[in-house]
C-alpha cells in the first residue's frame, strides 16, 4: 500500500533563534541562526484539549544531514532559493542546542538583497523548517499550570517526541508562529494521520469535531478502538482500501493541506 506523504512545518521567532547577519573573516555577510531546538517542548494546538506538546530529540537530523540536499528558502517558496547544501552555500549542523544554520547571502540575487533588508528592518521575523517525520514516540506527561488565582494545577497532556526527521528545507519566514486556529489544526491533523491511532483522534474530536474526518484517512471506522486495529509502523498508516482512502484524502486535502502522494 502507498503511504501518506505529510510535510510538516515548525517555526520560531528570530529572537529565539539567535539569528543574525554577520560578516565572516573575509568580510562577506552570512546568515546564522537556530532553525530547530532540541529537547524544548512546544505546544501544537491546545495541549489541554485537542493539541499536544512536541519536542525534537538530539540527533533527530543525523541521517537526513548525511543523505539530504537541503535548501534555505524564503517563506517556504522554492522560487526563492537563498542557498543549498550541495552548492556549498548552506551549512547545517547539529549542536547541543539544536539545528544550526549557516548560509551564504549572494548579493547577485535581488531577493537576497531584499531578505537582508527585511531582516534588518524587522519585516521577516522568524525561522521555520519543512520536514517529514520518519520516527516519533508518544507519551503522557503531567504539566503544571499557574492559574489566575495563583494556585498551581496539574493537567495531563500528550507529548510527541520526534526521534528522526527528514529535513527538506529551512526558511526565513514572515509569520514565525501560528496566525490562526486553522493553521494549528492543520499541524495537529498531520501528526494524527502519521500516528494512525483512532483513539487519539476521537479524544480530540470531542473538542474539535472536524478532526473525526481524519478517521477516513487512517482507515478506521468511527467508534473502532485502538485494540481492534492492527498497529502500524512509525510513519505508516493502516488503510481499508486504496480507492476509498484516496478519495477521502482528496476530500480532506483542501481543509488540512495534506500533501498527496503522486
Amino acid at each position: 500500500m502507498p503511504t501518506v506523504t505529510l510535510e510538516e512545518r515548525r517555526s520560531l521567532a528570530l529572537a529565539a533563534t539567535g539569528a543574525e547577519i554577520r560578516a565572516d573573516g573575509e568580510g562577506v555577510e552570512r546568515f546564522r541562526g537556530l532553525a530547530s531546538p532540541f529537547n524544548v517542548r512546544a505546544p501544537i494546538g491546545n495541549p489541554k484539549t485537542w493539541g499536544f506538546y512536541e519536542e525534537f530529540s538530539f540527533g533527530a537530523y543525523t541521517k537526513t544531514l548525511a543523505e539530504g540536499d537541503q535548501r534555505m528558502l524564503i517563506d517556504h517558496a522554492s522560487y526563492y532559493v537563498v542557498s543549498r547544501v550541495s552548492a556549498g552555500s548552506l551549512n547545517l549542523a547539529q549542536a547541543a542546542r539544536g539545528l544550526d544554520v549557516d548560509s551564504a547571502m549572494d548579493n547577485e540575487l535581488s531577493y537576497v538583497r531584499d531578505l537582508k533588508a527585511n531582516l534588518r528592518n524587522g519585516n521577516i521575523t522568524g525561522m521555520s523548517i519543512g520536514f517529514y517525520v520518519v520516527k516519533d514516540q508518544w507519551s503522557l506527561i503531567e504539566v503544571e499550570e499557574l492559574g489566575d488565582d495563583g494556585k498551581i494545577r496539574v493537567f495531563e497532556a500528550e507529548l510527541r517526541t520526534v526521534l528522526e526527521a527528514r529535513l527538506l528545507e529551512v526558511s526565513a519566514v514572515t509569520f514565525p508562529a501560528f496566525v490562526d486556529t486553522e493553521a494549528e489544526l492543520k499541524s495537529v491533523s498531520h501528526a494524527l494521520v502519521m500516528r494512525g491511532d483512532v483513539g487519539a483522534v476521537e479524544r480530540r474530536a470531542v473538542h474539535r469535531p472536524e478532526l473525526r474526518d481524519l478517521l477516513q484517512v487512517i482507515g478506521r471506522e468511527p467508534g473502532e478502538t485502538t485494540r481492534d486495529a492492527v498497529p502500524s509502523e512509525p510513519g505508516e498508516t493502516t488503510r481499508k482500501g486504496v480507492d476509498e482512502i484516496d478519495l477521502a484524502m482528496r476530500g480532506l486535502s483542501a481543509r488540512y493541506g495534506l500533501k498527496l502522494p503522486a
